[in-house]
């Protein structure tokens, strides 16, 4: 089951951290990845680790969105799954934030999901296949942290769009859905500090913090055949981190 064989799949800010995680398990599951990342050093050397392919891909040009699945389907021949997981996440309280802030972090979260989604879809809506899965957040649409309200804000609006893009491609065989990662011990966090790390992993009931390939299993599922009757959802990927009602309840 969940396996991936003969499908390509375009995985988003594939070269670092979750993006790097969703990547390889596609590829262990059989799928032929393409890393799409505008770090090209980076993006190259997972792309030759994963036996895969790499494009140069800056979500925030929509000419390039388009130019980037046209060459994927150039080289392969067709394009069966998007992992649109292309991020960031600035700090900035709303005293010090300046519109600049806020734009950069919709552009490149939530317009640029966009435009690689709607590239995406040109190509899956004349097989009548297609299977995308965004990275959104637990950030957002369920809690909220200090110096996030416009990453929260982007990763909320990316379920928005998720729900109705959904319903416009349910009759070309196509899925959308999502998966909402808690805390991931990728290397922006982990170059916050082991103080910090046990900060996060105290507010996590398992007291472990998720590995990318985690979200990457949850990705994988929603990328296959298998998940045909599941579209418009998201899954929560945090060791039980938004359960508690208070962190006595961790305790317990």
């Amino acid at each position: 089951m969940f396996r991936l064989d003969g499908q390509v799949a375009l995985v988003t800010g594939g070269a670092h951290g979750i993006g790097r995680g969703i990547a390889s398990v596609l590829h262990e599951a059989g799928a032929m990845v393409v890393i799409g990342d505008i770090d090209r050093e980076a993006g190259e050397q997972v792309a030759r680790e994963l036996g895969g392919q790499f494009v140069c891909l800056d979500v925030t040009d929509a000419a390039n969105c388009q130019q980037a699945v046209a060459a994927v389907t150039e080289r392969l021949g067709r394009l069966d799954i998007l992992c649109s997981n292309t991020g960031i996440f600035p700090q900035a309280s709303l005293a010090e934030m300046t519109g600049d802030d806020w734009d950069q972090v919709q552009s490149v979260n939530l317009k640029g999901m966009f435009q690689i989604v709607q590239a995406a879809l040109v190509p899956m809506r004349q097989q009548r296949y297609g299977r995308v899965v965004i990275t959104s957040s637990i950030t957002g649409p369920i809690t909220g942290f200090p110096g996030w309200s416009h990453y929260g804000a982007s990763k909320a609006g990316q379920l928005g769009f998720m729900r109705s893009a959904a319903l416009e491609v349910a009759k070309d065989g196509i899925t959308i859905n999502a998966v909402m990662p808690g805390n991931v011990l990728t290397e922006g966090l982990q170059a916050q500090g082991e103080s910090y790390l046990a900060q996060m992993r105290a507010a996590v009931p398992t007291h472990q913090l998720g590995t990318p390939e985690d979200i990457g299993h949850a990705a994988c599922f929603l990328a296959s055949s298998e998940a045909r009757y599941i579209t418009g959802q998201q899954i929560v990927v945090d060791g039980g981190q938004i359960l508690p009602e208070s962190p006595d309840a961790i305790l317990a």
